[in-house]
């Protein structure tokens, strides 16, 4: 079997994390038992390095061990441009913020024949206006949206989804505008979680796991708490219970690491949260 170096680099790394507790990889490996799931980076991350040179940015973060991106803009490229440069690099596309309005009426032809060259079946909207949910009618009106395209996706491998902002976390009533949203939409629907986001607008993304089994397709790691700047696993997430309940109950297929503030550079930034998970065993 020929490996790649990026494949010697996330061996070596993780066989040397385990070496460092006194435990033999394989026994530790095995023991450990966990479901394995690819690990991917939101190029929201490093959005400036990205608008000047993308290739140099997928270069990089393959060497940094991550499986995939998820996109946040294409940066003027085609989309056999990106699945070239996104197969030279050993990446797959694990989800792309795909706007409203590309899901709408003619547009959405366009907008999957897109995602089928690049290869990505998450197509997850970013973010909506207030008028969508700021009420228990608004969020149902949006829900049977989201219900319709994921109908039309369904027979294309697709689905869509929505990702989480500290807004959505409001109550409405009794219940959170977040939580009625996926309440009153069906199980093709994707919930893409937030952790630092659901944190910051005071919700529980621990409790939304376990309340939505099977939605949580990609989640967003994202740290919350601790220094100015903090990656991932140096804040105040309790990220075992987060990968426990993805991989028991959440139907996780990518976890997709987003980091907005820096200690250093965008590119060192997201290196070290990389290296922190693969520490934690991803």
């Amino acid at each position: 079997m020929n490996l790649s170096r990026r494949e010697l680099l996330k061996i070596g790394a993780g066989t040397g994390a385990i070496w460092a507790t006194g435990l033999n990889p394989l026994t530790a490996l095995g023991a450990a038992g966990r479901k394995k799931i690819p690990l991917g980076l939101q190029l929201y991350s490093v959005r400036q390095d990205a608008a000047k040179d993308l290739a140099g940015v997928l270069k990089a973060v393959a060497e940094m061990g991550y499986d995939g991106v998820e996109f946040a803009g294409y940066y003027g490229h085609s989309a056999e441009q990106l699945k070239k440069l996104l197969d030279d690099n050993g990446l797959k596309c694990c989800g792309t913020h795909t706007h409203l309005g590309t899901l709408q009426g003619d547009e959405l032809k366009r907008t999957v024949e897109f995602h089928q060259t690049i290869g990505n079946k998450y197509l997850i909207v970013p973010g909506m206006p207030d008028n969508m949910r700021n009420s228990l009618e608004a969020v149902k009106k949006t829900a049977a949206f989201f219900d319709e395209v994921a109908e039309k996706l369904k027979p294309e491998g697709m689905l869509t989804g929505y990702h989480a902002h500290g807004g959505d976390f409001r109550k409405i009533g009794d219940e959170t505008a977040w939580d009625l949203l996926f309440l009153n939409t069906g199980p093709d629907v994707a919930m893409q979680l937030d952790v630092g986001n659901c944190l910051g607008g005071g919700g529980d993304p621990y409790a939304v796991l376990k309340r939505f089994p099977g939605r949580s397709k990609t989640i967003h790691l994202k740290e919350h708490g601790g220094k100015r700047g903090a990656p991932i696993g140096e804040g105040e997430v309790d990220w075992k219970r987060i990968f426990e309940l993805c991989e028991t109950v959440g139907g996780t297929e990518w976890y997709i690491a987003e980091q907005e503030s820096y200690a250093g550079t965008p590119l060192e930034s997201v290196k070290q949260c990389a290296e922190n998970l693969r520490k934690m065993g991803l």
